[in-house]
C-alpha cells in the first residue's frame, strides 16, 4: 500500500521555505531546463555507470549544446549567466550525480576560467569557443602526490629552454585527466608559480587512471605525468604570477560546489522522504513513527538551510560583494550539511539504502570526495578562523 507524504497546512515538503519564490523567471527557467535533462539522461542510466566506474564523454557536447560549460563566463560561445543561474544548474547536476557536476565544475571554473581571466586574447580565441561546446574537454592540474593542501609546495617544474618552456613533474586527483584534450598545469618557474596551456597530445605529456575507487566512480579521475613536455613560449597563461591564480580558479570551483551539494542532500532527503511514506511496518508506514519524522524533520531544515545560504552567497557573487572567505563558508558547511543528510536518508531506508536501486549511497561515498577536495574541511576551517582572528594557523 502506497502513502502519500503528509502535507500539514498546504506546505510544499520539497520546498518548505517557498525558496522558489526568491527566485526569478529566469532563473527558474535554467533550474528547470537542467532539471529536465538530467531527468533525460542522467538519472535513467546513472545507477549502471556508477557501478561500471564510467562517465560517458559523448555527453559533454550535450552539455555543450545546454549552454552548461564556462556558463557564468562572458564571451567566446560562453552562456554569460549570472552566478545564481550558474549554482542552479550545478544543484540540479549534483541531484543526479556528483560526476556530473565536477565534470561541468573542473570544464567551466578550472579550466576554462583560468584561460578567461588570465590568458591572452589568442588563448581565450583559441580553446575557450571549444571548450564552451564540448568538443574540447579540459583539467586543471594542481595537486601533486606531495602537495595538496600545501598547494605552493608543488615540485612540478617548467624551465626556459631558449624560447621554449620544458615542464616535469606529476599531477594526481585530477579528475577528467584521463580524457581531456588540455590541461591547465600549474609549476613552479624562476619567477614563482604559472599557469600553461598544455595540449594532452604533447610529447611527454601522459596519463594514468585511478581505478578501484568507491566515491566518484560515474567521473574520469587520472594521474598527469609531464617527461620534458616542450611548449613554446605562447602556453604560459600572461595574466597571473604566484598562488592567486590557482587559488582564485579554485575559489570559481568551490562556488560551485556549495551549490551542487544541495542538490545531493536534497535528493537523499526525498528518496527517504518517500520512501518512509511507501514503507510498512507494524502494519503503518514508518512515516508514522516518531523518530523517522524527527530524522526526515531535521534532514529537511538542513537541506533549506544549505540552499539559503547557497542563494545568499550567490547573490553576493553576482553584486561583487563576495569574498574568498564567504565561499569557504558555504563550502564548509553545506558539504558537511549534506554528508549528514546522506547518512541520515541511509538509515531510513535501511538495507535498500546501500543498494543503487536508491540514490542515497552513491551520493553518499560521492560526498566523502567532495568533503575533501577543493580544499579540505580542515582547510576551509583554518580559513575561516583566519578571517576571524586575523591570524594564519596554517603552519
Amino acid at each position: 500500500m502506497s502513502h502519500e507524504p503528509i502535507k500539514p497546512g498546504g506546505n510544499n515538503p520539497r520546498d518548505f521555505l517557498a525558496i522558489d519564490a526568491l527566485l526569478s523567471d529566469q532563473e527558474k527557467l535554467v533550474r528547470d531546463t537542467v532539471r529536465q535533462w538530467t531527468g533525460d539522461r542522467i538519472l535513467p542510466q546513472i545507477g549502471g555507470w556508477f557501478e561500471e566506474g564510467r562517465f560517458p564523454v559523448e555527453l559533454a557536447k550535450e552539455m555543450g549544446d545546454l549552454g552548461l560549460l564556462g556558463m557564468h563566463l562572458e564571451g567566446y560561445g560562453c552562456a554569460g549567466m549570472s552566478s545564481v543561474e550558474y549554482g542552479l544548474a550545478c544543484v540540479e547536476l549534483e541531484a543526479a550525480d556528483t560526476g556530473v557536476r565536477s565534470f561541468v565544475s573542473v570544464q567551466g571554473s578550472l579550466a576554462m576560467f583560468p584561460i578567461w581571466a588570465y590568458g591572452s586574447e589568442e588563448q581565450k580565441e583559441r580553446w575557450l569557443p571549444g571548450m564552451a561546446a564540448g568538443d574540447i574537454i579540459g583539467c586543471f592540474g594542481l595537486t601533486e602526490p606531495d602537495a595538496g593542501s600545501d598547494a605552493a609546495a608543488l615540485r612540478t617544474t617548467a624551465k626556459n629552454d631558449g624560447s621554449d618552456w620544458v615542464l616535469n613533474g606529476t599531477k594526481m586527483w585530477i579528475t577528467n585527466g584521463g580524457i581531456s584534450d588540455v590541461a591547465i598545469v600549474w609549476a613552479q618557474t624562476d619567477d614563482g608559480v604559472r599557469g600553461f596551456i598544455v595540449p594532452t597530445d604533447t610529447a611527454g605529456f601522459s596519463t594514468n587512471d585511478v581505478h578501484d575507487k568507491l566515491s566518484l566512480r560515474a567521473s574520469v579521475t587520472s594521474e598527469l605525468v609531464l617527461d620534458d613536455v616542450r611548449l613554446p613560449a605562447d602556453a604560459v597563461l600572461p595574466g597571473v604570477v604566484g598562488m592567486k591564480g590557482p587559488l582564485s580558479t579554485l575559489s570559481e570551483a568551490r562556488f560551485g560546489i556549495l551549490f551542487g551539494v544541495v542538490g545531493s542532500a536534497r535528493a537523499c532527503y526525498e528518496a527517504a522522504l518517500d520512501y518512509a511514506g511507501e514503507r510498512e511496518q507494524f502494519s503503518k508506514p514508518i512515516a508514522s513513527f516518531q523518530l523517522t519524522q524527527q530524522k526526515l524533520v531535521e534532514m529537511m531544515v538542513s537541506v533549506n538551510r544549505g540552499m539559503l545560504v547557497a542563494l545568499h552567497i550567490g547573490r553576493m557573487k553576482d553584486a561583487g560583494t563576495v569574498s574568498s572567505e564567504h565561499i569557504s563558508f558555504g563550502k564548509l558547511d553545506n558539504v558537511r550539511m549534506a554528508l549528514d543528510v546522506a547518512r541520515s536518508a541511509r538509515s531510513v531506508l535501511g538495507a535498500n539504502g546501500i543498494t543503487l536501486e536508491y540514490p542515497v549511497i552513491r551520493h553518499m561515498n560521492n560526498l566523502e570526495s567532495v568533503f575533501t577536495y577543493e580544499g579540505t574541511n580542515e582547510i576551509h576551517t583554518l580559513i575561516l578562523g583566519q578571517a576571524l582572528t586575523g591570524i594564519p594557523a596554517f603552519s
